[in-house]
């Protein structure tokens, strides 16, 4: 009898313990340096959508014919070389791009980018004209309860003009936001990245068939963009 009760509380011990340590997995929070305390329920669900893909690449060519989506998938190669050029490396091996048109003549293209702000993704949009330069940038979804002013046309309109011969950084070339450095450098690594495959991918190879692979647009979730599925 004594040996069958040790039992069952040695069961409802080992049930106890495995209930609480799974709440923990799934209460689990993040510590936020800056507000010297855990973010809380709201602040870890944060997220703020602006703008769908489409209606950013509108915004970004408005005058354009038409526009075509297309995404790029990038070969080991392709890959290693980007990530050298811009000097960071990155999990994705797929990019989504709009390309703009005007009576057969190309206006731009426009990189969709999903890069880490301080805590979560960010996804923006990065436009690119045939000359190299940035034309635009938009932000899609903010995922932050802090930052968000990176979308903002006061801050990002810095980012126009620029050139892969830019150094687009912090106290270089780009005004910081005061408690919103970690969305600023995010977004400049971003706009490097897609001035990078514009001139890789697209602006070299104006003049002979492209030797990316690309295809049309799938219902690849966020997930399996960011993470190059």
């Amino acid at each position: 009898m004594f040996r069958r009760i040790l039992i069952i509380l040695l069961l409802n011990t080992l049930l106890f313990l495995g209930l609480t340590s799974g709440g923990q997995a799934q209460d689990e929070q993040i510590w936020d340096q800056e507000l010297n305390r855990y973010l809380t329920p709201q602040e870890m669900g944060q997220e703020d959508v602006y703008l769908t893909p489409e209606e950013a690449a509108k915004l970004t060519f408005p005058e354009s014919d038409s526009i075509r989506f297309e995404v790029i998938n990038l070969t080991p190669d392709q890959k290693r070389l980007i990530e050298e050029r811009i000097g960071w490396q990155f999990p994705e091996s797929t990019f989504e791009c709009f390309i703009a048109e005007t009576r057969g003549k190309i206006d731009g293209w426009a990189f969709i980018q999903h890069t880490i702000g301080k805590h979560k993704a960010m996804t923006y949009m990065v436009g690119v004209d045939p000359d190299g330069e940035v034309t635009n940038v938009e932000v899609l979804v903010y995922r932050e309860s802090r930052g968000s002013e990176v979308g903002k046309k006061r801050f990002n309109y810095q980012y126009q003009g620029k050139t892969i011969e830019d150094p687009i950084r912090i106290n270089r070339d780009i005004i910081n936001i005061s408690g919103a450095t970690m969305s600023v450098r995010s977004m400049s690594a971003g706009v490097k990245r897609a001035l990078v495959l514009a001139h890789e991918l697209y602006l070299q190879t104006q003049s002979q068939p492209p030797s990316i692979n690309t295809a049309s647009r799938t219902n690849k979730g966020f997930l399996e963009s960011l993470l190059g599925f």
